[in-house]
């Protein structure tokens, strides 16, 4: 793919750029937000990532007129402005994904492909609904049956990680390198105990089960069974 990355600091533009790079992505740079914006609009690029704080031009208004001006790539932040309230400009602006600072590159790695693999049309809804549990990604909310699951913040990004693959097997190596940024097979413990906490808040006695093991694979979220 094509990839526009907007990013002021050089380390993280290497460090990106590189990862990027290395997973077959053509990658090409902007340290501002007005080079960014002209080259976004006129570049034709499959994902453009974009950090908030920018010189020039800053990242949500940037993102806001490449909006205006039909752009239809998507759209990432990158950034360490990670608040509820920040998120949610950020989404109202016209993105497509946002992700905090400080990241694991696997992880960014991931919601590029991602992005890359979403078909032209309107904005992805950031709301989840399964059998009777909603989960609100901006918000950072998940209900199930009218009742509100507090969950730990390394416990949401774990569901987040099965529901943008509903459907389809997680594999313990996936789950390992966007959440912690390790090589398979290090630590393999680690995945079990957080899916299994993750398990006690969402699949209580009585509720539908969600989250199934796949023996020898990993795990899956959906309600076949």
């Amino acid at each position: 793919m094509r990839i526009l990355l907007i990013e002021d600091d050089r380390e993280t533009a290497r460090l990106v750029g590189d990862s990027l790079t290395k997973h077959g992505h053509h990658v090409e740079l902007a340290a501002d937000g007005l080079s960014g914006l002209k080259n976004a609009a006129v570049g034709a690029f499959d994902v453009v990532i974009v950090d908030r704080m920018l010189p020039e031009l800053d990242g949500l208004h940037l993102v806001q007129s490449l909006r205006r001006a039909e752009v239809s790539s998507a759209i990432l932040f990158l950034t360490a402005v990670g608040g509820i309230e920040d998120r949610i400009e950020g989404f109202e602006s016209g993105a497509d994904d946002y992700l905090v600072k400080p990241f694991a590159l696997g992880e960014l790695v991931a919601r590029v492909a991602a992005l890359g693999r979403r078909p032209p049309g309107p904005k992805q809804d950031f709301v989840y609904r399964l059998d009777d549990m909603e989960v609100n990604l901006v918000k950072h909310e998940v209900r199930r049956g009218g009742r509100i699951i507090h969950l730990q913040p390394r416990e949401f990004k774990m569901l987040e990680i099965l529901l943008r693959n509903r459907g389809r097997v997680v594999t313990r190596s996936m789950i390992l390198d966007q959440m912690w940024g390790l090589e398979p097979d290090t630590r393999s413990s680690i995945v079990q105990t957080n899916v299994s906490r993750l398990r006690l808040k969402i699949d209580r006695p009585g509720d539908t089960p969600l989250i199934r093991t796949v023996r020898g694979l990993g795990y899956i979220i959906d309600l076949s069974g």
